[in-house]
C-alpha cells in the first residue's frame, strides 16, 4: 500500500558542510515572485504567522501544484529520502551496503499494468496528482538552479534531490513486515504446544479460537521465513537513535489515533464539532504538513502526509473530516513447497508452477550494479527462497493488488462535496480507516473504509500453505464495512477499539488486532456527561491524562503501608507531567510487566513472549490464577510488594532522593532530532529540539507513548491535533509538532514545540480576511513559458 514513510539514517562517511550555501541562503522573503514550469496560471501562496501556506489558484489542479511546491519547500529532504527509498534508489548515491534494501523495495513494486492503474483513476483526480508531482519538481528545479536554496542535508551528503514522476505513485507499494512477524510467532508457539500464550501479548479482539492451519508444519516456521522483510534499519549507522515509525513492534502496538464527532444537538455552538489527533512517531521528521488549497470548486485545509497529495485531516468549506486506524488484516504469509527437481517451481493447485522472475540491476555508487532476481508467485512477492530446504515464503498484501496503492484517495476525498459524493471517493482508499464526517448542514457520519481480502480458507492469524487452499479470491471494499449516519445519541468516537457492531457476521471479521479500549472508554465517559460540548472541551479532551490502567492498579495495591503505595494511593490516576506519582506508576508498571512475564511464561517460550498486554496484566493482578503457582493470591501479593520496593528504589535513582521533586515529564522528555543525527555534520547543522517533557502515556487520551529501549523518552503519539468548528471555520484550532519546516534556519522549524508541550492549540486560519490579517509572506508563482 502507498505509504510514504520517512526513514532513519546515520553515517559519517564522505561528508562535508557547505558553509557558503548556508551563509547565502534567504529563507524568509516577505514578497517573492518566480516563474516555474508546470503551472497553467499564476498562483499566490500566502504564509501565515503559524507557517501554514494558503494556496490561491485559478484551477483545482494548480492548487495541488501549490501543495507539492510548498511541501518540497518546507520538507524537501524528508519527502526526497522517503521517495528514493521506496523506489529502491539508495545505493546509487550511498553505495553497495544499500543495495539489498533497494532490492527489497523493488520487490514490492507493482508488477501489473501501471497504465491500467492510472486509467482506473478519475481524470480530475489524476490531473491533481499530476500537478502535485509537477509542484514538487518545480521546487527541485529552483533549488538546483540556486544551490543557496538547497536544504542543508544535500551539501553535507553530497547528493541532489530526485525528480518525481506520476507513475512512481502507483509503482512503489511499500515493503512492510506488517503483521507477518506476529504470524511467525504464533506458529512457533504452536510448535511448542503453547499457542494459547499468544494471548499474553496480543489478546484477540474479537475473541477467537486459533488453530494451526491444515497442512502447515509449525515446527518448520522460523524468523528466516520473513526473509527480505527483516533486513533491519538502513546501514548508515547501527546506533541511529530514532526508530522508523512504521517498523518496530512498540510503535505498531501503540499506533492509532483518537477522533470524536459531536452533532449540533450536543454542541454548545449549535454546530458540529470534529476533533482528531493521529498518533504517529515522535522524535524525527514531523509526520504532518499543514496546507490550505483553494480554487474555484475547492477549499480545503488541514494536515497532509508529506509526499502524498491531498489533505488527510481537516475541513473543506462544506465539511470537516478526520480519521483513525481501523483494523483489517491486509497481509498473509504463505509457505511454499519447492519442486525437488527444479527449485524455480512451487506446488500450487495440484501441480507445479514456475515463479515469475524479474532480474534487476541496481545502480551502485562507485561500483558495478548489484544484480539480483526477484520472484513472484500466485500469492505475491517471494520474500524467502531456500532450495536447500525446498522451501520459500511469499506474502499476499492488499498493497500489491490492483488499486492497492491508495496514492489518490485523499485527492478524491478533498474534491467531494458531501456525504453522498464521498461514497464515490472511498473506493480509492485501501487503507483501513474510521472516517469521521460533519457538515455545515448539521449532519455527522462514520464510515469504515479500506479493502479487506476474501480468503478461500482461514482467518490470517498464522502462516498458511501456499498450495492454493488458502489463497485470496477477491477483495471487499467499504460497502461491506460498518457505518453510521446522524446517530441518535448525538456523538460518536473512535480510538482503535473494537467498534464492530455486536451482531457483525463472524465470517466477515476483518481483523482480530483491535486495541485496548482505555482511550475510547475515557472519551465516552467525558462526552456522555457533557450536555453541550464546547471547543475548549475538545481541547481539554485532547490533553486528558486520566489513566484507567493506573486507576485499576492503584485499587489493587496492598493496604499495608509502604512509601510507594502511600504515594500512589492518594493519587488521582492522571499521568500529568508535573506528577511524581505518575512517574512512580510508570516505573512500577514496567517492573510489574517484567515480573508477570517471568512468572507465567515457560522458559522455552520466553524468547517469543516478551511483553504482556495491559488487560492481561491487570486481569491477573485482579484475579490471580494457577499460572502464578499453588497459592496465586500470595504470589500476587509478593509480586506487588517486590515491585513496589523496586519501583521506589528506581525512582530515587532516576529522580533523586526527595519524592516531592519527582516529575513524570523529567523522565518523559520530548526530543526531536534529525534522523541522520549520528552524522557529526548533520548533528552540527541540525541541533535537537529539546528541553521539555510531557505527560501522558500509551493509554491516556493524550497519547504520548514510550520509545523503544530502556529509557523513558516520548516515542510517539498525537503530534498533529485539530478541533474543527464546522461552519465557523476560523474558530478551528490545531497543533503540528514541532513546526512546518524541517530547516533550522526557518522561523517555523520549532515554533510549535512549546505550544504543543503546553497544550496551547493555535488558530487554523481559513477565511481570506483572517489569513490576510496574519500574513507574514507572499509568493507569486507564474507559468514559465
Amino acid at each position: 500500500m502507498f505509504d510514504r514513510r520517512f526513514f532513519l539514517l546515520g553515517s559519517v562517511a564522505t561528508l562535508a558542510l557547505a558553509p557558503a550555501a548556508v551563509a547565502r541562503v534567504q529563507l524568509a522573503r516577505p514578497v517573492r515572485d518566480a516563474a516555474v514550469r508546470g503551472l497553467d496560471a499564476p498562483i499566490e501562496i500566502v504564509d501565515d504567522a503559524y507557517g501554514v501556506p494558503h494556496i490561491r489558484a485559478a484551477s483545482i489542479p494548480d492548487a495541488f501544484f501549490g501543495q507539492g511546491y510548498v511541501v518540497a519547500r518546507d520538507r524537501m529532504f524528508q519527502v526526497d529520502l522517503s521517495h528514493r527509498r521506496e523506489l529502491g534508489r539508495l545505493a546509487e548515491v550511498f553505495g553497495a551496503d544499500f543495495a539489498k534494501h533497494d532490492a527489497t523495495a523493488r520487490l514490492f513494486h507493482y508488477r501489473g499494468d501501471l497504465d491500467a492503474e492510472l486509467r482506473s483513476v478519475p481524470e480530475n483526480v489524476l490531473a491533481c496528482a499530476r500537478a502535485y508531482v509537477a509542484g514538487i519538481n518545480a521546487r527541485i528545479d529552483e533549488v538546483l538552479a540556486d544551490p543557496a536554496l538547497l536544504p542543508l542535508e544535500y551539501g553535507i551528503l553530497g547528493i541532489a534531490p530526485l525528480r518525481w514522476e506520476l507513475r512512481d505513485l502507483v509503482l512503489a507499494r511499500g515493503a512492510s513486515i506488517d503483521n507477518a512477524d506476529d504470524e511467525v510467532r504464533r506458529a512457533q508457539l504452536a510448535a511448542l504446544g503453547l499457542l494459547d500464550l499468544d494471548a499474553i501479548i496480543a489478546p484477540l479482539r474479537p475473541s477467537w479460537k486459533m488453530t494451526v492451519p491444515e497442512g502447515l508444519n509449525p515446527a518448520a516456521v522460523s524468523e528466516a521465513d520473513l526473509g527480505m522483510l527483516q533486513l533491519g534499519s538502513l546501514p548508515f549507522s547501527a546506533e541511529t537513535p530514532v526508530a522508523d515509525p512504521a517498523a518496530g513492534p512498540e510503535t505498531r502496538a501503540n499506533a492509532g489515533s483518537n477522533a470524536w464527532t459531536v452533532a449540533p444537538s450536543r454542541s454548545a455552538t449549535g454546530r458540529p464539532i470534529l476533533a482528531n489527533d493521529p498518533h504517529l512517531g515522535i522524535g524525527g521528521f514531523g509526520p504532518r504538513h499543514v496546507a490550505h488549497l483553494s480554487a474555484p470548486g475547492l477549499d480545503v485545509i488541514g494536515g497532509g502526509s508529506p509526499g502524498l497529495p491531498g489533505i488527510m485531516q481537516g475541513h473543506t468549506d462544506r465539511f470537516a473530516f478526520g480519521r483513525t486506524n481501523f483494523h483489517i488484516d491486509q497481509l498473509d504469509l504463505f509457505v511454499l513447497e519447492l519442486d525437488p527437481s527444479d527449485p524455480e517451481r512451487y506446488r500450487h493447485d495440484g501441480g507445479w508452477k514456475a515463479f515469475r522472475k524479474v532480474e534487476v540491476a541496481i545502480p551502485v555508487k562507485g561500483g558495478a550494479p548489484y544484480v539480483t532476481v526477484l520472484r513472484y508467485c500466485a500469492q505475491g512477492p517471494v520474500v524467502s527462497h531456500d532450495p536447500a530446504r525446498r522451501r520459500a515464503t511469499a506474502v499476499a498484501s492488499i498493497g500489491m493488488q490492483p488499486g492497492g496503492h491508495g496514492a489518490f484517495a485523499m485527492i478524491a476525498i478533498n474534491l467531494a462535496k458531501d456525504w453522498k459524493s464521498l461514497k464515490k471517493a472511498f473506493p480509492l482508499h485501501p487503507s483501513p480507516t474510521n472516517f469521521h464526517y460533519a457538515d455545515v448542514d448539521g449532519n455527522t457520519g462514520w464510515q469504515v473504509i479500506g479493502f479487506a481480502p476474501v480468503r478461500r480458507k482461514g482467518e490470517g492469524l498464522l502462516p498458511v500453505p501456499g498450495d492454493g487452499r488458502y489463497d485470496w479470491t477477491g477483495m471487499r471494499n467499504f460497502t461491506a464495512l460498518p457505518s453510521e449516519y446522524n446517530p441518535s445519541k448525538g456523538w460518536f468516537a473512535s480510538a482503535n477499539q473494537n467498534n464492530l457492531p455486536a451482531d457483525w457476521p463472524r465470517d466477515r471479521i476483518p481483523a482480530f488486532s483491535f486495541r485496548d479500549p482505555y482511550r475510547y472508554e475515557r472519551i465516552v465517559d467525558v462526552l456522555s456527561q457533557q450536555d453541550k460540548h464546547r471547543l475548549i472541551d475538545s481541547v481539554a479532551l485532547h490533553h486528558d491524562t486520566f489513566s484507567e490502567p493506573a486507576r485499576q492498579l492503584v485499587a489493587l495495591l496492598p493496604v499495608r503501608p509502604s512509601p510507594a503505595s502511600d504515594m500512589l494511593r492518594g493519587w488521582d490516576a492522571r499521568i500529568d507531567g508535573a506528577s511524581g506519582a505518575a512517574a512512580l506508576f510508570e516505573i512500577l508498571w514496567r517492573d510489574l510487566g517484567k515480573r508477570m512475564l517471568a512468572a507465567i511464561v515457560p522458559v522455552r517460550a520466553k524468547h517469543l513472549v516478551r511483553e504482556v498486554a495491559p488487560s492481561v496484566l491487570l486481569g491477573l493482578l485482579a484475579k490471580p490464577d494457577a499460572r502464578l503457582g499453588a497459592d496465586p493470591m500470595a504470589a500476587r501479593d509478593a509480586m506487588l510488594d517486590a515491585a513496589l520496593v523496586a519501583a521506589w528504589a528506581s525512582a530515587h535513582e532516576l529522580m533523586g532522593s526527595d519524592p516531592a521533586t519527582w516529575r513524570w515529564d523529567a523522565l518523559h522528555q520530548v526530543r526531536i532530532q534529525h534522523p541522520l543525527s549520528r552524522i557529526p555534520a548533520i548533528a552540527k547543522a541540525f541541533p535537537p529540539i529539546e528541553g521539555e517533557g510531557s505527560g501522558g502515556d500509551s493509554y491516556t487520551v493524550m497519547a504520548r507513548w514510550l520509545g523503544s529501549g530502556p529509557g523513558w523518552r516520548t516515542g510517539g503519539g498525537a503530534s498533529y491535533l485539530q478541533v474543527i468548528d464546522v461552519g465557523a471555520w476560523d474558530n478551528s484550532l490545531m497543533l503540528n509538532l514541532p513546526g512546518q519546516s524541517n530547516d533550522p534556519r526557518s522561523p517555523h522549524h520549532r515554533d510549535q514545540y512549546a505550544p504543543w508541550i503546553a497544550g496551547a492549540m493555535q488558530p487554523m486560519l481559513f477565511s481570506k480576511a483572517a489569513v490576510d490579517a496574519r500574513a507574514t509572506g507572499r509568493t507569486q508563482l507564474r507559468p514559465k513559458r
